[in-house]
């Protein structure tokens, strides 16, 4: 089968499209010919984690396609089922924190970006009607990490005031779409005002110059809820956004992982700051079941065949999407 393959040496440089062998099933497994598959930005950093005395591996976490044969215990799952892949494995139920042995899809398992792929029977689901096989595809990680994030972990309730900076992610476009679906106000921030326009016509209320004075822009008004996504670049303009008694959720640290911030400032002010990664598979049930009722469909930046895989990985190493990239299959 045709795969995207990363031996080494590290990054983008030991990546290629090439032959691999196809799965082999276990019993409680599913294969499954995909039609698309999502790009994220793990799938940039696990090039650089892969060490170069591991074997090749595929990547890619996200996926969906059609079932096309099931292990000996698969019960649940049938031949010719339309399926999105939850990439998260090993959290079936929900919990506080993902449980030990918890795992994600595309390294060092093999991952989406090959025409097929084996799974357990257990981590697939029906595909959102909606959704094309595109957007299907891309849905999986990003859309799960941001109803955690927003959800689980943010408790964003109706008429809350969310504050999102550095949009144009796939986690930060889901978040904005579900909150405004729950009718929550948003603000977001972007150094690009093109994708400041985006957002704005996404739904977002406000639209701010991440190099601009916070202070001014967000015009006194704080935020109930504020999920932090770029790390040591914004972290404390966006702490210094929260309302007294507000809570700041983070999920990632595109732009450093240390941060420095006044401790007593901190517990005067009753914040909360809350750690989020993925979810759980009950969690993805809730996610899809949300999309279904409000018609929400992921936004698409872009999609490319596997052949074009590092023109795919260099845009989204530039950041220069918006929404999210994708593969067709």
């Amino acid at each position: 089968m045709k795969a995207i393959v990363h031996t080494n040496p590290k990054g983008m440089e030991g990546m290629n499209v090439q032959s691999f062998e196809s799965p082999v099933l276990k019993d409680d497994e599913v294969k499954v010919q995909l039609k698309a598959a999502g790009l994220n930005h793990r799938d940039l950093f696990v090039l650089h984690r892969h060490g170069e005395d591991e074997g090749p591996f595929v990547v890619g976490s996200d996926g969906a396609g059609i079932v096309t044969e099931t292990g000996s215990s698969v019960t649940a799952v049938s031949v010719g089922d339309e399926v999105v892949i939850n990439p998260g494995l090993g959290w079936q139920k929900n919990s506080p924190a993902p449980p030990e042995g918890f795992g994600i899809l595309g390294y060092p398992s093999n991952g989406t970006f090959a025409e097929e792929v084996a799974v357990p029977a257990n981590q697939v689901e029906p595909k959102p009607e909606h959704l094309s096989w595109e957007e299907a595809g891309v849905l999986p990680l990003a859309a799960l990490t941001a109803y955690r994030a927003l959800f689980t972990r943010g408790n964003l309730q109706e008429g809350d005031h969310l504050l999102l900076p550095g949009v144009g992610s796939g986690v930060i476009t889901f978040i904005l779409q579900y909150a405004k679906a729950v009718g929550a106000k948003v603000t977001v921030t972007s150094r690009s005002e093109e994708k400041r326009n985006q957002a704005l016509k996404l739904g977002a209320d406000h639209a701010i110059d991440s190099e601009s004075n916070w202070d001014e822009a967000m015009k006194g008004e704080k935020a109930d809820l504020v999920i932090e996504s770029v790390g040591a670049a914004t972290f404390q303009k966006s702490l210094e956004q929260v309302k007294p008694g507000g809570t700041v959720v983070t999920f990632g640290a595109s732009a450093g992982d240390e941060v420095t911030i006044n401790i007593r400032n901190f517990f005067y002010g009753q914040y909360n700051l809350l750690g989020s990664t993925m979810g759980s598979h009950e969690e993805f049930k809730e996610m899809l079941s949300f999309i279904k009722k409000y018609n929400i469909k992921p936004v698409m930046d872009r999609t490319f065949s596997l052949d074009e895989a590092h023109e795919a990985f260099k845009r989204l190493e530039d950041a220069k999407q918006f929404g999210k990239i994708g593969f067709t299959i």
